[in-house]
């Protein structure tokens, strides 16, 4: 593990102004995405759909970094550059989800596993040799009744430290995903307490499997009432609560804080990060690790035809430019209107 190396690629990754766009939307996923556009989801659309994205015309001036697939970091533009480095050559640190998804856990009805550390070690050493420099694992929390479990958070946190461990060991940079799922009736209050239950217990985890946390990025959730919650927090309530929540559990040495966006609106998750940085400053980088949420106007500006790709990345690059602008604290509502 080269530490210092490892500490340079987080630090870019959370750049000042710049965040990490999501494009590691499995196969089934990016089927249902397609499907709410009416195109069918070949591997050839995919692949044409990812290439629009990352060729966006000053997309490196907000996005730092790209988590792909494993079919898209196989992947190559229209001119042959494998994607990995057409990201290089712009700047942008190209990652690799590598989680193989979350399964029921066993005994803990209503809860979830994530798996994929069979065999990780190798598929890191490909990973790197493909170009890759940070990798993204999702653990996901459940709240319901009587849950979440402490042994779904402690199961989870601490396959996220096994994960973590192997990638440092393999000089890749671990996103660390503990996700709080926002689609209960729960308060904030009550996400509150188990987004700090659960960073608590990561951490612990992280600490005991020698994890250098100099070399890792965070992407939690904010803390915000469940979609299904008639009591919907106020943005200046969320930033709060989230930062004191944060400022509470994560350590300082930690470089950055990457939000996912978690199935709120577009505008609204800028705007709560926005709010956060106008806090500041912080010990750590705040910024965003949004998929949806970067990519829901372009995907439908797009439709699957060549001739709607400039108002597609233009729809795209609106929405990185106004993410990059929540990280530095500067972003309005006015920035919306000029779309």
């Amino acid at each position: 593990m080269n530490l210092e190396e490892l500490n340079d690629i987080a630090l870019a990754m959370v750049a000042p102004g710049k965040g990490i766009l999501a494009a590691d939307e499995s196969t089934g996923t990016i089927k249902k995405r397609f499907d709410s556009i009416g195109v069918e989801s070949t591997e050839e659309l995919r692949r044409a759909y990812r290439e629009m994205l990352f060729t966006a015309p000053g997309m490196e001036q907000y996005i730092s970094g790209v988590i792909m697939y494993d079919e898209t970091i196989r992947q190559s533009a229209a001119d042959g550059t494998p994607f990995p480095q057409l990201l290089q050559k712009l700047g942008v640190v190209p990652g690799i989800k590598v989680d193989t998804g979350a399964k029921d856990l066993a005994l803990c009805p209503g809860e979830k596993i994530t798996e994929g550390l069979d065999g990780l070690r190798e598929r890191l050493a490909e990973y790197y040799e493909l170009g890759a420099r940070f990798a993204k694992w999702r653990a996901v929390i459940t709240i319901g009744e009587d849950i979440p479990s402490n042994t779904c958070i402690e199961t989870n946190a601490h396959a996220l430290a096994r994960y973590a461990a192997l990638c440092q060991e393999a000089n890749i940079v671990p996103i660390v995903e503990p996700e709080v799922l926002m689609d209960a009736d729960n308060t904030i209050e009550e996400c509150y307490e188990v987004t700090a239950h659960t960073l608590k217990t990561v951490f612990d985890e992280l600490y005991k499997q020698n994890v250098a946390l100099e070399g890792i990025v965070l992407k939690p959730n904010m803390v915000i009432a469940g979609k299904k919650c008639p009591t919907q927090a106020e943005p200046e309530q969320v930033a709060e609560m989230t930062v004191a929540c944060l400022t509470n559990h994560v350590p300082a040495s930690v470089p950055g804080i990457a939000f996912l966006s978690g199935g709120q609106s577009d505008e609204l998750a800028t705007l709560h990060l926005a709010l956060m940085n106008e806090m500041g400053p912080h010990p750590w980088e705040l910024t965003f690790s949004y998929g949806r949420a970067l990519q829901a106007a372009a995907l439908k500006a797009w439709g699957g035809k060549k001739e709607n790709v400039e108002a597609a990345q233009k729809a795209f690059l609106h929405r990185a430019k106004c993410n990059g602008a929540a990280h530095d604290g500067t972003y309005t509502p006015d920035m919306e209107k000029v779309a």
